[in-house]
């Protein structure tokens, strides 16, 4: 019964993390948490806390792909500078 206290205090701390963050620091959150959810699911019965590891994971990663993109740009812009 403490374990399940434990995991409702921590997906609820999660949560209104995710609900405070804002929309832009939220980029790849809901697509980490829906296949983290469903793999959870599927992995026994942990919907919850896959969809809080996805959502972690989503949002790392879509984090180093705008890194990745802008680097690429600034690189463009280096190469070619405007008068």
């Amino acid at each position: 019964m403490r374990l399940n206290y434990r995991i409702s205090t921590f997906v609820a701390a999660a949560a209104l993390g995710l609900a405070t963050a804002g929309t832009a620091n939220a980029a790849g959150c809901l697509k980490g948490a829906v296949v983290g959810g469903v793999a959870g699911h599927y992995a026994g019965h942990h919907a919850v806390v896959g969809a809080v590891g996805g959502c972690i994971v989503g949002h790392h990663v879509a984090k180093k792909h705008a890194e990745e993109h802008a680097a690429q740009r600034e690189a463009i812009h280096s190469e070619n500078p405007n008068p």
